[in-house]
């Protein structure tokens, strides 16, 4: 059972569904739209409702952003066992899921304690995509030569989302030829694509910053 807070209980369905409003209008509209009024029209409740579990925004914006990161740590255990950790890693990176990254970080722009979050959070997900490949490569289950896995891990998740908002924007110039060179790296790590299959992460808009 989950334990009660102050607030009601974290997986109280009212909660849940301030928390899914919320996120759908930063997808939607961007963060800038959300408020206590807008929030409660959209979900049907009182705004009275809204202020009784997140007193203010930052606490409404903390808890979808904390949501997302309990979801992101068990997808993010899938890169342990996985035969393809690269191509796990670049498709949980590509997929339209960054849009709300994007508001995230945007509004990390605007609130001190939000970006300090989200900082955290980001170093722990580093860290953890680097023991892990740290831990394949002692085991022998991934070689990826003289390359520093750190740079591995950045650079993978950065050119995945870079290509993502691009392609939202209708920006596309350049992105076949990245996406040759990807699958040739991915090829030479993971092996070709048709033993890879079944690797591809469900485009759920997951977060990882």
């Amino acid at each position: 059972m989950t334990a009660p807070d102050r607030r009601g209980t974290r997986n109280s369905k009212t909660r849940q569904t301030l928390l899914d409003v919320t996120e759908r209008l930063m997808i939607d509209e961007g963060y800038a739209v959300v408020g206590v009024r807008r929030v409660a029209r959209e979900a049907g409740v009182a705004p009275a409702l809204v202020l009784y579990y997140f007193p203010t925004l930052d606490d409404l914006f903390l808890a979808v952003l904390r949501r997302r990161t309990d979801q992101e740590a068990e997808r993010r255990s899938r890169i342990k066992p996985s035969a393809y950790p690269l191509t796990v890693l670049w498709e949980m990176n590509s997929h339209p899921g960054t849009a709300l990254l994007a508001e995230f970080m945007a509004l990390a722009n605007h609130s001190e304690a939000f970006r300090a979050e989200l900082t955290a959070h980001a170093e722990r997900y580093r860290h953890v995509l680097l023991d892990s490949f740290n831990r394949m490569i002692a085991e022998g289950d991934l070689d990826i030569g003289d390359a520093p896995p750190m740079a591995i891990v950045v650079l993978t998740t950065a050119i995945a989302r870079v290509l993502v908002n691009e392609r939202d924007l209708g920006l596309t110039t350049g992105h076949d030829e990245t996406m040759a060179f990807v699958e040739s790296l991915l090829r030479r790590f993971d092996g070709p694509p048709d033993s890879r299959t079944g690797t591809k992460q469900p485009e759920d808009g997951a977060v990882r910053p």
